[in-house]
């Protein structure tokens, strides 16, 4: 009966708050994962993206000014991790929030001397467990270059990450994938990015990854969306993994036959 409540209450959702033709086009063609996307999974990104912006609240921080066309372009980069997920995937959390430019959040830790400490890093993003996600807009809007980062589908990878506790690079994983062909395949593919980066080789992922697990998910998941080439060639397995996770397959929807789901 929920379940049913819950499909018919989107379907009015979605007939009831449709997108701007213009704007949809404008903004998904700009985006070089949209491109790679059949008719059909356009259609359900557009209705994941109408959910979410009526589901979640997306608000700008201190006199910043967020309009319909920010908004929906965060909104394509999230849904675009969860198109073959669905929304409830980000159900325990409803928040997020906009900074111009990067922020400090001025956060207060226990070093490892037992001392407090004050944070005073600037942040692009953050992905609070159970919280909001933070955004800086000046690195959201450098989304349209296509180069292998991006801090939404980052933050949002952290999101799908802390669905089973903190963020750890081991998220929940759906039946008939094995956790321990995951752990292996992503701890080495860790410990051979940190390796390479030690000796000062030239990298194509960003050595923010060698950070800990967690920022190597986050890292490899914006590679997947953005270049799965890249990603594809240098830690295959990594690709395959990804592929199964998200139950997408960015490279080789003309030649599917590179990975079959286990």
């Amino acid at each position: 009966m929920r379940r049913a409540y819950r499909t018919w209450r989107r379907r009015r959702i979605l007939d009831k708050h449709p997108l701007d033709a213009g704007l949809w086009q404008r903004l998904s063609s700009r985006l070089g994962f949209v491109s790679r996307l059949t008719d059909q999974e356009q259609t359900r990104l557009r209705e994941l993206c109408v959910l979410f912006l009526y589901e979640k609240q997306i608000n700008p921080a201190g006199d910043f000014i967020l309009d319909e066309e920010m908004k929906l372009g965060i909104a394509i980069q999230a849904c675009i991790l969860i198109l073959n997920l669905g929304l409830d995937s980000y159900d325990d959390w409803v928040e997020v929030i906009v900074y111009r430019d990067e922020f400090m959040p001025r956060e207060e830790y226990i070093n490892e001397h037992g001392l407090m400490q004050t944070d005073h890093h600037a942040y692009a993003g953050q992905a609070w467990l159970r919280g909001p996600v933070i955004l800086s807009w000046s690195n959201v809007e450098t989304a349209w270059r296509h180069d292998g980062a991006n801090v939404v589908i980052h933050e949002f990878a952290h999101k799908l990450d802390m669905r089973n506790g903190g963020a750890d690079g081991y998220p929940s994983l759906h039946a008939g994938m094995n956790r321990t062909q995951w752990t292996l395949t992503f701890t080495r593919a860790y410990e051979d990015l940190r390796w390479r980066v030690r000796r000062g080789e030239p990298m194509e992922l960003d050595d923010y990854a060698c950070e800990s697990p967690a920022e190597f998910f986050a890292v490899v998941s914006e590679v997947f969306f953005e270049c799965p080439e890249v990603l594809l060639e240098h830690y295959p397995e990594v690709y395959r993994q990804l592929a199964m996770f998200y139950r997408q397959d960015p490279v080789g929807r003309e030649a599917a036959g590179q990975w079959k789901p286990a």
